[in-house]
């Protein structure tokens, strides 16, 4: 079940979070529905190329993919304007259950596949998985609990400098974790904190540096959390083979 269930998952975050654009989402949220057929027809691709194979299971597990993704996508479209992140993160829950689910259904799915003697495969999609939810989802996510707080956002020298500085900084704490030093992640806090000092150390009341420490907070704590489920989802494919077992 746990291959199938990263093949499904790994298939779900670069349909959402790789090869949607700013359009397609737009799209989706008016509820236009040849922009949803574009995206579902980009899911089921991909799902199909994750479990190829000729079988009954195998069709009606991607049936239930595209159902469940479509129903998902569309109730997202009724959240209130004023609770997108909690829209978001909702979104995300529901599409993970629901693919567990049908992981569930189908266990072998990903046993029958043209590519099950791959026994590399589930571990580097659960790898790429990891990295663009930690990465790329992650600053979707703080960009949602910050957009609140923007009058008070900091002067970025560079156009989207802040945007490619979070990226970095989650992609750098995706690796320390995965790497077993968890530990060096509070240098990389410690040098955020003093290159940012003197941008934010100017004003009286400083609302600039809570927007910094919300900001870094939020973003470290998604960097966290994706990486430690990353690793939790690779020792799970260890004991198959698929990867060497922890030290």
């Amino acid at each position: 079940m746990i291959e199938t269930f990263t093949a499904l998952i790994c298939a779900h975050i670069l349909a959402d979070f790789v090869l949607q654009s700013n359009e397609m989402v737009a799209g989706k949220a008016r509820r236009h529905m040849p922009t949803l057929a574009a995206h579902l027809a980009i899911l089921l691709g991909l799902s199909a190329l994750m479990l190829l194979q000729l079988s009954g299971a195998f069709l009606l597990a991607l049936i239930l993919v595209g159902l469940s993704h479509l129903l998902i996508d569309i109730a997202k479209t009724f959240a209130p304007k004023n609770r997108a992140l909690m829209a978001f993160v909702a979104d995300q829950g529901a599409h993970l259950i629901a693919t567990a689910a049908i992981a569930a259904a189908f266990p072998s799915l990903f046993a029958n596949a043209l590519w099950a003697g791959q026994s590399w495969l589930p571990g580097t999609l659960a790898l790429i998985a990891g990295a663009i939810v930690t990465i790329r989802a992650g600053g979707f996510a703080v960009g949602l609990l910050m957009a609140r707080f923007d009058d008070n956002a900091p002067p970025e020298g560079l156009p989207e400098g802040g945007r490619l500085i979070g990226q970095l900084e989650r992609g750098v704490i995706f690796l320390l974790v995965l790497a077993g030093q968890p530990g060096a992640i509070g240098f990389l806090i410690a040098a955020k904190s003093i290159l940012r000092f003197e941008a934010i150390s100017k004003d009286g009341a400083n609302p600039k540096s809570e927007y910094v420490i919300i900001g870094t907070l939020a973003s470290f704590g998604w960097a966290l959390a994706g990486s430690y489920a990353t690793l939790a989802l690779m020792t799970h494919l260890a004991p198959l083979g698929i990867l060497p077992p922890a030290n």
